[in-house]
């Protein structure tokens, strides 16, 4: 396994076998401000009470739509809310009103189901490859 540094990013190359190799890229954190850190104690604590900072997107889906799948209605609790994926409806990701119009709360199946369905109509059609 050989691993070069450029711009931040470090590119492992890795041997996959019959001589050909993988490429993998990955990104370097940046450290984090003084002030930003939270401790686990502190994010759990605002979690519960309800008062966690609004600017995830997904954590204000998750308040507006409640913890339900939109598709196969399956409910969530605290302990499996990791299961539960926020799909942006017109496949852009930066489009997040504040409203949640462009948003629902999918389980990760449903999740999964909805963009697979658009690959498997374009290899239908004979446009997939």
């Amino acid at each position: 396994m050989a691993s070069l540094v450029y711009n931040k990013c470090i590119t492992i190359y890795e041997e996959t076998g019959l001589g050909s190799r993988q490429r993998i890229k990955l990104r370097k954190t940046q450290p984090k401000k003084p002030g930003e850190v939270k401790s686990a104690a502190e994010v759990i604590r605002e979690l519960k009470e309800g008062n966690a900072p609004a600017s995830n997107y997904r954590e204000q889906s998750l308040k507006i739509h409640g913890l339900i799948c939109a598709k196969c209605a399956r409910e969530f609790d605290f302990n499996n809310r990791h299961l539960i994926t926020v799909h942006h409806k017109d496949g852009n990701p930066r489009n997040n009103p504040p409203d949640g119009s462009n948003w629902e709360n999918l389980c990760v199946y449903c999740h999964d189901d909805e963009h697979s369905r658009g690959l498997l109509a374009d290899y239908l059609k004979g446009q997939g490859h």
